[in-house]
């Protein structure tokens, strides 16, 4: 049975620092999370397809740094990584506070997606250099909720003091995410400066583990599907849900900031709420068969959100939007705890930072494309289409599901009963310690690529 105070029990000290900062440095992030379009369209007066590029810009620029970010880490260790990361963060945060020019805002959210793209690998090996077994899984179940506990209340503060007739209450919600953002770094050179988060590289000369490279990952076909997969489901979900989501809201459904960000606040309390219930229900389950279901409940989030279009400006709008937040977080709730702990399950530990770097690579690669497109459509009145398109991104999901499925050995798809997963990590564990396995270790389905013997589940880093 799952409960916190067994969990926090058996976290490290390390563990413990790490979850206690997090709701406090997300804070700020939910702050100015379902506004930047706004902010950037309605306060400086940028065209709506200039403001969804700018927001692409983020994803591209994260796109472009996950791949080295994830070498980083697995030869410089995690904290090194997202010290980098955070500073680019909290630099960039602060200039868009102040960026009155689409130059401007170029600058300051290129930085923050260098963060971002840094984050994201680094932030889910660190997680997997401190914690093991069931306790890992549980780690990255409670870190979404409080992520989200942490966006929402945030977006609900926002929500009320922004306002687009005011342009210094945006400057104040952007300043307060970039004060909010020094706490990791406080975190990183006082409580945590002595945690690296760097696996041991293999010895040299042993024939077995992979050699550290991505084309090493990419051989198996399991990690490929998966990697589109990752890309679809962010493309119809957090690739829309800073950018479509409230462009929609606003230019076709006609609603305001306070029920825009409402809506954030229920999707995110849905999270904090449901969390630990989810985790319980999905324990023993297929990860692929979690993943149709999200599925099946992001379409139907999108055609609530799709009621805005039939009656715009009314209370019909408003409760089909608050709608899409309790299906799209019951969603989320059962994508974090499968996509990210079937890339950790996949993955061999000297290769975990390129691992979740290319899962990263994905979602950044949907978060690229879902801005432009919807921008692109809003602009041109196609809020309709837009919908359209994400209930076949839904679709292309539950066959893409499907078909991972048949790639993906039992424990990597959750199927292994707890015994046995504990059982086969302290084996794992074991022979690595003593170096007695002659070459590669193998799944049940012989792959080619190893599993960490343990389950883990990441969430998305916001």
């Amino acid at each position: 049975m799952i409960s916190l105070n067994s969990f926090w029990a058996a976290l490290p000290r390390e563990g413990r620092w790490l979850l206690s900062t997090v709701a406090i440095s997300t804070l700020g992030r939910g702050l100015v999370l379902p506004f930047t379009l706004i902010y950037l369209h309605e306060v400086r007066g940028f065209d709506l397809g200039v403001a969804g590029g700018l927001m692409a810009l983020i994803a591209a620029v994260a796109f472009v740094v996950t791949g080295p970010s994830g070498a980083l880490t697995d030869r410089y260790g995690a904290r090194v990584v997202m010290l980098g990361g955070q500073v680019c963060m909290v630099a960039g945060t602060a200039l868009l506070a102040f960026a009155t020019t689409p130059s401007a805002a170029a600058v300051a959210l290129t930085l923050i997606g260098i963060n971002f793209g840094a984050a994201w690998p680094a932030f889910n090996s660190l997680i997997a250099s401190v914690v093991e077994g069931e306790v890992r899984q549980q780690y990255f179940g409670v870190n979404f909720a409080l992520t989200n506990l942490g966006l929402g209340v945030g977006g609900v503060v926002g929500g009320l003091f922004a306002d687009v007739a005011r342009p210094e209450t945006f400057t104040a919600i952007y300043l307060a995410d970039a004060v909010a953002g020094l706490l990791p770094l406080a975190l990183f050179l006082g409580p945590l400066r002595h945690l690296h988060g760097r696996a041991p590289r293999p010895p040299r000369g042993l024939a077995g583990p992979a050699a550290p490279s991505y084309r090493a990952i990419l051989r198996s076909p399991a990690v490929r599907w998966l990697t589109l997969l990752t890309f679809v489901a962010t493309f119809i979900g957090y690739g829309q849900f800073e950018a479509g989501l409230p462009g929609y809201a606003r230019q076709t459904a006609e609603l305001s900031t306070g029920v825009i960000g409402a809506a954030f606040a229920v999707n995110t309390f849905v999270i904090v709420g449901l969390q630990f219930g989810v985790m319980r229900r999905i324990r023993g389950r297929r990860r692929t068969r979690v993943l149709v279901g999200m599925a099946g409940l992001w379409a139907i989030a999108w055609l609530l959100v799709g009621l805005g279009g039939i009656a715009p400006g009314g209370l019909v709008a408003a409760i089909g939007l608050l709608g899409f937040g309790l299906m799209f977080g019951i969603g989320e709730t059962l994508l974090q705890p499968t996509v990210p702990a079937i890339t950790n399950d996949l993955a061999e530990d000297h290769l975990r930072g390129r691992a979740n770097a290319i899962n990263a690579g994905a979602v950044q690669a949907g978060t690229v494309a879902g801005p432009v497109v919807a921008g692109l459509l809003l602009q041109h009145g196609q809020g309709t289409l837009l919908i359209v398109l994400m209930l076949a991104g839904c679709a292309a999901i539950v066959v893409l599901a499907r078909v991972l499925e048949q790639h993906l050995p039992d424990a990597a798809n959750g199927r292994l009963p707890a015994p046995a997963q504990a059982q086969a990590a302290a084996r794992a564990n074991q022979s690595v310690r003593c170096d007695q396995s002659p070459g590669p270790r193998r799944t049940p389905e012989h792959t080619t690529m190893t599993t960490s013997g343990e389950p883990s589940t990441a969430s998305h880093p916001g």
